[in-house]
């Protein structure tokens, strides 16, 4: 009469366990994703600054509208490079000088 009971119980516990462990895998699979794509956004926005100082021209003496370094290509167009890396065109009404830090 007590293995019925044994079993039903064991049943419970080893059903709860796989539940818990697919939510489990399904939470920490969705933190490595976003972890992986802010390294990637990081990724892109260094290498197209570096490549923008090489191939572009700085914009000496102006800055963006939250203080970013202005670029200007070759077809003289300015732009800035967000956080993802994406090339921002600028409006000149969006560049202006410097601050200066003291």
């Amino acid at each position: 009469m007590k293995a019925p009971k044994n079993l039903t119980m064991l049943m419970f516990a080893a059903s709860f366990g796989v539940v818990a462990s697919l939510t489990g895998q399904r939470a920490f699979a969705q933190g490595i994703d976003s972890t992986v794509k802010k390294i990637g956004h990081k990724t892109a926005s260094i290498a197209v600054k570096g490549t923008s100082a090489v191939t572009d021209k700085i914009y000496k003496g102006k800055e963006g509208p939250n203080g970013e370094t202005v670029y200007i290509d070759k077809k003289d167009r300015k732009f800035i490079v967000d956080e993802k890396g994406k090339k921002v065109y600028l409006k000149p009404s969006q560049i202006h000088n410097k601050v200066k830090k003291d």
